[in-house]
């Protein structure tokens, strides 16, 4: 049976005009879910790297409680929150009462500024201008504030914008940790949901393999970040103590705090280098000492990631180091982990490709010798 041209036309429009149909329902519906979900995007994803992080510390707790899960995961999140979130509220409660305190004292007249130590003028290339700065401001600090009204505005306004990231960071990581509680209840069930996605993509056995990646480099970015932080809150720790700085206990904890949201140590280190010169209780030559000490603690979390990060994942260090900076330019610190799992898979695809194409082409020149060698030979 022969179909006519406008029979033949229709048919193809009608299936053309369902496809558009089709296409358009499915781009309308994934655009609405992409908007419902992006407002919590960001805590579902810090909960899915926390979750995957802590499942086998988890897994641990569960055994002990008898294969209880929704169990093992409250006791994880309240000793989380337990951990975190009571010193942070009592740091939050001191700061606050600090700063009010200050600002009544300077409303009174009261509010004085410490003369500073001589010593702070031999400091190499801002010793002179500190220490300037600071005498004026102890002679006269209303008449400072004024001279220096723009300078200190700026401060002030950058002071008050860390410190509310630092507490949005925080109280998000503290939701973070509750969702990823959650998630840990239901982990088989969730793994199971996810390798099939995987295998639905890449196939059954590249799929399981790409998951197995997956968590391997979110848990070792994980140990990265994590695991730096806590090294790094240690060695400055030591060196407070050593130095007699007054709460080193806290500033330590700050520490932590500030390596798991990637801000650079610096910012605590330098300010209790200045106190400790301030102060005059030690000898310059100790002051030297701790100043070097606590610069090199400061900064050797640019030593300590690339041995870190990378480690029991398979694909080369380098890029799990690549992804993960490179995600943490471009999507702060959850793009730490996303850049670092999306490079790897993206090398590992690249890199299976190139393996079947070698042994296609392998396979492709041993039958072509086994052919040229079976053909008989006309003496």
């Amino acid at each position: 049976m022969q179909l006519d041209s406008s029979s033949l036309r229709k048919c193809l429009t009608e299936d053309f005009m369902n496809a558009v149909i089709r296409i358009g329902i499915i781009i309308f519906l994934i655009v609405m879910c992409v908007r419902i979900f992006a407002p919590f995007s960001g805590i579902i994803f810090w909960g899915l790297i926390l979750a995957v992080a802590l499942y086998p510390l988890h897994k641990g707790i569960a055994k002990r409680f008898g294969g209880r899960q929704g169990r093992a995961a409250t006791v994880l999140v309240l000793f989380g929150l337990l951990v975190i979130g009571i010193p942070t509220i009592m740091l939050g409660n001191s700061f606050a009462a600090h700063v009010i305190e200050s600002y009544d004292s300077f409303k009174d007249g009261s509010y004085t500024v410490k003369q500073p130590n001589p010593s702070i003028a031999d400091w190499p290339i801002i010793g002179e201008r500190s220490y300037n700065a600071w005498n004026k401001a102890a002679d006269n600090l209303p008449k400072f504030l004024k001279d220096n009204q723009q300078q200190v505005e700026k401060l002030s306004k950058s002071i008050f914008t860390s410190a509310l990231n630092t507490a949005k960071g925080i109280f998000l990581f503290l939701v973070s940790l509750i969702i990823a509680g959650i998630m840990m209840a239901y982990g088989e069930s969730g793994a199971n949901a996810i390798q099939r996605i995987f295998s639905r993509v890449a196939g059954p056995i590249n799929g399981v393999k790409l998951q197995n990646l997956s968590t391997a480099t979110i848990r070792s970015v994980a140990s990265g970040v994590i695991g730096v932080a806590v090294i790094q809150a240690l060695l400055l720790g030591v060196g407070f103590l050593l130095a007699g700085v007054p709460a080193a206990g806290v500033l330590a904890l700050i520490a932590v705090f500030l390596g798991i949201a990637q801000v650079p140590a610096l910012i605590l280190t330098i300010p209790v280098i200045a106190y400790m010169w301030s102060a005059g209780d030690a000898s310059t030559a100790s002051n030297i000492i701790f100043s070097i000490y606590l610069l090199a603690a400061g900064t050797s979390d640019a030593i300590l990631k690339p041995f870190l990060l990378g480690r029991g994942v398979n694909a080369p260090m380098p890029i799990i180091l690549i992804g993960a900076l490179g995600g943490m330019v471009t999507g702060g610190i959850i793009g730490l982990f996303i850049g670092a799992v999306l490079l790897a898979i993206g090398y590992k695809v690249f890199m299976g490709w190139v393996d079947d194409e070698s042994n296609s082409n392998e396979l492709e020149q041993k039958h072509t010798e086994d052919s040229s060698s079976s053909m008989p030979i006309n003496e």
